[in-house]
């Protein structure tokens, strides 16, 4: 769709090869990461609103077919580019982009091609602050990786444009975390890139007369698209890599677009010759490129391999090997990672995670205490630490390090069912249901902690305590949202309906509980709820 958009304006804007431009916007090898890779629909999303809110655009200004001025045409144009900037802020150039192609056109930009683009910037200006304050205060895009100076900015700016520059004039390789550079304004070479920009950009300057103005728009639209991406601004990617495929997704069109008009000039036969040996290359490389998108773990293998020095793709890897419980793999990969990056909480608490699951505590406490030592303010390793701690049979320092978490991040749901866990370990019944009270509040509906909470209700060994009627409706609810085949659920239900004197339904219950353990070969939970179903039968509830 947003290809098919890309040929329209092209056309109605008289470009030659505007087919040509499409179909190698449709089919460069750039486009797979934001196509192919899940996280980056938003991507395809926004630039096929972004491109439909320009075509109608076009059309209001009077360059396709139609009256100009047409104000209905504009409102579906400012609508367009709001869904574009709700899908994702880059698109926020667009208003820019369009007074490019007015000055194309017309060689002039007067009051009347400004002000009706003027709501256009508002919507941007305010998506684009929006998204900044995101990236800074909620994403955690600031800290030591962005303290560059101004200077250092311009040149990796300079040396990003020239990269996306070289990549669509030559995709090889293409990786998905490409090596992070050293910016640095005491290296000299650094400032060739800027000299080259420029450079460009004066000869394109001086030859407008000579080549048309085409070839200076399509450079001033790539570089003001990449804007975003190009280092003026903090993004959280930047932690691990300075560039990406998806960054350029829009702002390939413009030297897309000269190549389609290049293309197109070689006339008759030799055209579509050319054209079809062009899209062709392309179109096998890009083939070749989706299948590293094929799985998380083709993906991460792939990126290791051509990137060993990318520290987060070994992190990542670890992850997954973890997610598939290969336990060893992951610590490989995390030790491989740290080896990069010694400093990353992050990965050492992955680390401790991966060896508490080798069942090594004591090896697993000392990774935990390092990555909250080197950031006194990540939750999560405040959180891990206070598992491997619980695990390691110290309660009351795990209750500590999850009330710490619990400052830090106060609405994560997991970390109050994990200190109530803890508050149990202690004894502390009263504590520990009042946890899992604020784990319903931050996740309605959980079963984990209404089943648990229902237990409590039931069986806690103070009697003031008990609530077997509210027992009845949250593990109810439990047993609801796990179809009656969790089998804890099932216990706690049977449990709750003695307690209000449902014997009936509670045999009828337990012995379902009884026939799901033995089903998954947990003979000691299916002991457990038979010598309650005994109980049951015979009129008496569960005592604490």
């Amino acid at each position: 769709g947003a290809a098919l958009l890309a040929w329209r304006i092209l056309l109605a804007l008289g470009l030659p090869g505007a087919w040509i431009a499409a179909a190698l916007f449709a089919v460069h090898p750039v486009q797979v990461e934001s196509v192919a890779w899940i996280t980056e629909r938003k991507n395809v999303l926004s630039g096929f609103f972004y491109l439909a809110s320009a075509l109608a655009y076009l059309r209001f200004a009077g360059y396709t077919a139609g009256r100009p001025r047409q104000w209905s045409v504009y409102l579906l144009a400012l609508v367009l580019f709001a869904a574009a900037l709700l899908s994702k802020s880059v698109t926020a150039s667009l208003p820019a982009a369009l007074l490019l192609v007015v000055w194309w056109k017309k060689g002039r930009v007067w009051g009347g091609d400004i002000w009706p683009l003027l709501p256009f910037v508002a919507l941007g200006v305010a998506a684009g602050l929006h998204t900044a304050w995101l990236e800074r205060a909620h994403v955690g895009a600031e800290g030591a990786e962005w303290t560059w100076s101004a200077l250092e900015r311009g040149l990796m700016a300079a040396r990003a444009l020239v990269f996306y520059a070289g990549k669509l004039a030559w995709p090889h390789p293409l990786i998905f975390m490409y090596p992070r550079w050293d910016v640095s304004a005491g290296i000299w070479w650094w400032y060739a890139f800027p000299l080259l920009v420029l450079g460009v950009f004066a000869l394109l300057w001086r030859q407008r007369a000579t080549w048309g103005r085409g070839p200076l728009v399509a450079a001033l639209f790539f570089a003001g698209t990449l804007l975003p991406a190009l280092g003026f601004f903090n993004i959280y990617p930047m932690r691990y890599t300075l560039v990406a495929d998806h960054y350029q997704y829009l702002a390939c069109l413009g030297p897309l677009a000269v190549a389609g008009a290049a293309l197109a000039r070689l006339g008759g036969g030799t055209t579509a010759g050319a054209a079809a040996a062009v899209l062709l290359a392309l179109g096998t490389l890009a083939w070749n490129r989706g299948v590293v998108f094929h799985s998380a773990e083709t993906l991460w293998v792939d990126t290791v391999t051509r990137n060993p020095a990318s520290w987060m793709a070994h992190n990542n890897l670890g992850l997954l090997r973890a997610q598939q419980g290969r336990w060893a793999s992951a610590i490989e990969s995390y030790e491989a990672a740290l080896a990069l990056r010694p400093r990353s909480p992050e990965t050492l608490t992955n680390l401790g995670m991966a060896l508490l699951a080798q069942d090594k505590p004591a090896e697993a406490l000392v990774r935990h205490r390092e990555a909250v030592a080197l950031n006194p303010d990540y939750s999560e390793g405040w959180n891990n630490l206070g598992i491997t701690q619980a695990r390691s049979g110290d309660a009351a320092s795990a209750v500590a390090s999850f009330r710490k978490a619990l400052q830090l991040r106060p609405h994560y749901p997991d970390l109050y069912l994990h200190l109530a866990h803890a508050y149990l370990a202690l004894g502390r019944v009263s504590d520990a249901m009042a946890s899992y009270r604020q784990a319903l509040v931050q996740r309605p509906g959980w079963p984990e902690a209404a089943n648990n909470l229902a237990w409590l209700l039931v069986a806690a060994p103070d009697p003031a305590l008990r609530n077997p009627a509210k027992a009845v409706e949250l593990a109810e609810w439990a047993c609801t949202a796990t179809q009656y085949r969790d089998v804890h659920a099932l216990d706690t239900l049977g449990a709750a309906y003695a307690a209000v004197g449902r014997f009936k339904d509670a045999i009828f219950i337990a012995e379902r509980a009884e026939r799901a353990a033995r089903a998954t070969g947990d003979n000691a939970l299916a002991a457990r709820v038979q010598a309650r179903l005994a109980g049951y039968r015979a009129g008496r509830p569960v005592t604490p």
